[in-house]
């Protein structure tokens, strides 16, 4: 099961880091960038930052999130760019979580979850559109909308993250309103999210459907984790956007299992703060970042 995979990268690296390849152009050295002049020659420089990090990071790191807007927006050449990082994260055997944050009506959400977790059918042949282990969802569409990905994770041992309580400033002004029973919608969707990953529960007693829940809300991400034991949490907002180790210290259980942390910014862009070269300046980073987050939450063991 794929948590488990995760789990046990966590255990073995003892860093649950997930590092987040939102790669914009602007954040590729001088001497990358110069003479570009089209998408193509983009994707090309974005892809060969991608591809150095991942050398230099996949021995010390778990995992990488690969958010697809910053590709996106580069045209048909950005997603060749999305799709190569995935394929090579792969390769080098990182846990890869495709953050593109989809959703829809059950029969579109079909789609959504075969292009991120399972296959598409050509004639005769099963293709695969993107390499990807997790995909984040929107699950404010209800459970028609979660039961596709969720049939898709079952059958190909994938996983998804499910939006409960993010990091963004404004969150609260929808996931914080309180309903006629009670309680806050994000913590009303986070029951949603453990109840819809009940048929996926693996060795360490987390499913493969995730909860996504920011490190910049201390106060629900504690309610969350007592309320979903077996719901393993993305969570956002370290550095860049204010979250420390200390504000995430609640999302994780006794024995410093229960998620993995997102940077990406604090780790794209620390050669910008740092010096060095961008890959050097990145794993040092990303040690550091292991090392306060060790101190913080402890040893994690089985």
């Amino acid at each position: 099961m794929i948590t488990d995979k995760l789990i046990d990268g966590i255990i073995g690296m003892q860093n649950p880091t997930c590092v987040g390849l939102d790669t914009l152009f602007d954040y590729l050295p001088d001497d990358m960038k110069e003479g570009v002049t089209t998408f193509e020659g983009v994707a090309e420089r974005v892809f060969d930052f991608n591809k150095k990090l991942i050398d230099t990071l996949y021995d010390i790191v778990p995992s990488v999130k690969v958010q697809i807007a910053y590709y996106e927006m580069y045209g048909v050449a950005g997603m060749k760019a999305y799709e190569e990082t995935l394929k090579y994260a792969t390769e080098k055997g990182l846990v890869v979580i495709a953050d593109a944050k989809r959703n829809d009506i059950g029969s579109t959400a079909s789609c959504y979850a075969k292009t991120f977790l399972g296959e598409t059918k050509v004639n005769n042949l099963s293709l695969k559109a993107f390499p990807a282990d997790y995909v984040t969802v929107n699950g404010y569409l209800g459970t028609d909308g979660i039961a596709p990905f969720v049939e898709e994770c079952e059958k190909n041992e994938k996983g998804i993250f499910v939006l409960v309580k993010t990091s963004n400033p404004s969150s609260g002004e929808l996931q914080n309103l309180v309903l006629e029973n009670g309680k806050p919608v994000y913590e009303y969707m986070g029951n949603l999210v453990e109840k819809w990953g009940e048929s996926t529960i693996g060795q360490y007693g987390y499913s493969a459907v995730g909860a996504v829940v920011g490190a910049t809300h201390p106060t629900e991400a504690s309610l969350l984790r007592k309320a979903l034991p077996h719901t393993f949490f993305l969570i956002p907002g370290y550095g860049a956007q204010g979250g420390n180790a200390e504000m995430l210290k609640s999302c994780f259980g006794a024995n410093g299992l229960g998620g993995v942390v997102n940077n990406s910014r604090g780790i794209l862009t620390a050669y910008k703060k740092n010096g060095g070269t961008y890959y050097e300046a990145a794993r040092k980073a990303a040690i550091a970042m292991q090392e306060d987050l060790s101190k913080t939450i402890g040893v994690m063991k089985k």
